[in-house]
This record gives structure tokens, sequence and C-alpha cells, in this order.
């Protein structure tokens, strides 16, 4: 304590010192109400969101929009602060228009800064967090109660549209992808059957599912033609025994006959013969005209799975468009409007001017009890007798000859 000790010199410190003590303490209690008077009141008011899960299941209607509900969120929020859309809202609503020493991008700043979007996480399923969220809470901070309840729905109302219109985008897209790859596909198809025609017509090549018929046409015809010779060995033999058996007249007959029935077996085995030479002809292809039609028949096949696969995909990827579109995916649904608020949330201006009075008092005390440290002196027999240990034999108090001033400054003068 330096050179106070005790109750009387604490009050002799301050009688000593109360010009300085009242000019620091009135100095600080006028600051502290500037300072109340100039603080403004501030409203907080949160709307919830919830985010609700598929009414379908996803094993039976799958939806292509991909990713957690954090990520999503986070997107649709760097999108709503954006500058733009900063902007946008503080002209719809008027915000901080009183404030003209403020520059645009400063407004944009307090905005973000009054705004708060925080997400709680949704409960796991096991140890894996997939990064999904339950409730989205927006929490606005306003000078009036009005604009925080105007802001916090406004901001939960872009919130809901930008989630629809994303995830709806997203599904068109994946859609539009998946249209666009079938129908390229489905021409590379048309145009490569075009050229598989367009080489078998020039090469004279019959189509695969005819091959194997003509072949068995030609085997028949072989058939046909072993049985005309076995006819022709049959009826010429009978022809011999006739003329060796029968009567001369007879003979003459059957040989008549026998040779009607070989001519007509004849003919047959031309017709079928030329026939067969033309089957035969138009099966016969060259090894390049087989490998390039296989080279064909491959890429036709790999097409054809390529477009299968894409229609199912693209068929799934309209399902999940159908979800997003009648809303029946996951969605954003508000449970708690942000209400007006009551009361405001920033401190009560006489409590301020209250803690300022109070620390103004505080530091007009030390800056005293520094002075007295800065200038030590004894000033009682009772501070003599404690510092030296003498007791001190007269006390002479200190006598001002000097004229009594008027006005306040008597009543403030120091005494050494």
């Amino acid at each position: 304590m330096g050179p106070i000790y005790t109750l009387s010199d604490f009050l002799d410190m301050v009688r000593r010192r109360l010009f300085t003590i009242s000019c620091m303490f009135v100095l600080g209690c006028l600051l502290s109400l500037w300072f109340a008077a100039s603080q403004q009141h501030e409203y907080e008011t949160a709307e919830v969101l919830q985010i609700t899960q598929p009414q379908i299941a996803g094993e039976l209607a799958k939806s292509t929009v991909e990713g957690s509900s954090a990520r999503r969120m986070q997107l649709i929020e760097q999108r709503l602060m954006a500058r733009s859309t900063l902007l946008e809202i503080m002209e719809e609503f008027g915000l901080y228009a009183d404030l003209d020493a403020l520059t645009e991008l400063q407004k944009v700043v307090k905005l973000r800064t009054a705004v708060q979007i925080t997400g709680v996480a949704a409960a796991r399923e096991g140890f894996a967090d997939d990064g999904t969220i339950s409730v989205l809470t927006i929490t606005a901070r306003m000078p009036t109660a009005e604009q925080a309840q105007q802001v916090a729905r406004e901001f939960g109302r872009r919130t809901i549209e930008l989630s629809i219109a994303t995830r709806i985008e997203q599904a068109r897209e994946t859609l539009s992808f998946f249209e666009e790859k079938e129908a390229v596909l489905a021409e590379q198809v048309t145009v490569l059957e075009d050229e598989i025609a367009a080489y078998r017509n020039a090469n004279d090549v019959t189509l695969s599912g005819t091959i194997e018929f003509r072949r068995a046409e030609i085997a028949a015809m072989n058939n046909g033609l072993l049985e005309i010779a076995r006819e022709r060995i049959e009826i010429r033999r009978a022809a011999d025994q006739a003329q060796a058996k029968e009567r001369p007249a007879t003979a003459r007959r059957l040989q008549e006959e026998a040779k009607e029935q070989l001519a007509t077996l004849d003919a047959q085995e031309a017709l079928l013969t030329q026939r067969r030479a033309e089957l035969e002809a138009s099966l016969q292809t060259t090894p390049e005209v087989e490998r390039r039609l296989g080279a064909y028949d491959r890429r036709l096949e790999q097409l054809q799975g390529e477009l299968a696969q894409m229609n199912a995909r693209r068929n799934e990827a309209e399902v999940g468009f159908r979800l997003e579109t009648s809303r029946q995916a996951e969605r954003l649904t508000i449970i708690e409007p942000a209400p007006l608020p009551d009361y405001p949330v920033t401190g009560a201006r006489k409590t301020k001017a209250l803690i300022g009075a109070a620390a103004s008092l505080i530091l007009a005390l030390l800056t005293a009890f520094l002075q007295e440290l800065r200038h030590p002196v004894l000033r009682t027999a009772a501070q003599m007798e404690r510092e030296t240990g003498l007791a001190p034999v007269v006390s002479i108090p200190q006598m001002d000859t000097r004229p009594p001033p008027r006005g306040l400054t008597g009543l403030f003068r120091r005494r050494a």
C-alpha cells in the first residue's frame, strides 16, 4: 500500500486528492453516459428448418441427387451469402439505410456478421458419419424486431427455394445427359446397321439368318439328287430284265416307258443341280469379308449393350427427376417460423452507464493512489512512528497563509 496502511490514511488521501478524483469520476461518468446513449439495441430471432427424409424408400425409387446434405447446405449458404444476394435483401427491407457513413461493402460485411446459419447433425447409424443434417437454424440480429423477423424469414425462404432449385437442376442435368447419350448411341446403332446392310449388298452376302436355311436347302437337294440316281438305276435294271425275259413287243413298250421316266429324272436332276449351284454361289464369301462381318457384328453387339444400359440409367434418372419435381425426395420444411422478438438481446443502457460510473470511480481512486506512490510524504505522527520507529515530540500543523479563494476552487484546494 505504500503510504496507505489504514482506513484513515485512505480517507486522508481521498480528502487531499478530492479534486483529481472528482474530475476523473465526472469525466468517466460523462463518457459512460455518452457511450451508453450511443449504443443501439439489437433484436435476435431464429427460424428453424428441418430436413425431412424421402417419402419413398431409396431401394424402390432412388433420387439422382448425390452428396451429403451438409455439403449441399454449405453450397446453399455460400450462394446466400453472396454479395448480390445480400444487396437484394438490404434493398428489399431497407437495412442499414440510416448508416450513410458505411460503404456498400461494409454493409454487406455487417449483414454477413448479423446472420448465422448453423446445422445440427443427424444421429449416426453405426460408426459411420454420412454428413446428414437434421435441423438447420437461421439466426438474424437486427436493430429492430421487425427487421430481425423479416431477415430470418427471408433467409429461410431463400434457403428452401435454393434447395429445391439446386436439386431439380441437378436431377434435370442428369436426365438430360443420359437422354443425349442414349440418342447418340441409338444413332450410332442405326448408322452401323445401315453400313452393315450396304456392305452385305456390295459383297453379295446374304443375311446371317438365311445362311443356315440355304445350307439346309442344299442338303435337301443333295438328298434329292441321290434319290434320282437311285431311281435311274432301278429303272435301267427293270428295262434290262424286261428285254431279257419279256416278249419283244412287251420289251419295246417297257423300254419306251423307261426312257420317258429317265428323261423326267434327267430334267429333275438338271433343275436340282442348277438350283444347288446357285445356292452354293450365294454362300461363297472370302475370308476378308467374313472377318469384316465379324467385326461389324461385335461392334453392333457392343453398341446395343451400351444402349440397353443407357436406357436403364435414363429410366432411373427420369424417376429421380419426377421425385424431385413432385417433392417426394429429401426436402426442407419450416418447423419453427421466426417469431417477433419481445426484448433486445443487448444489455440495458442504464446498466452500462452504472458499470461505466463504477469503473470511473475505481480508475480515479487508482490514479490518486499512484500519485501518492509517486510522491511519498510522511504526513502524520503515526506514519512517522510506523516508518522510523521514532515518536515525534511535537506535531506542527501546516499553516496556509494564502487568502481563501472564492468560488468552487476553495472547495477543492489540496493540502500538502
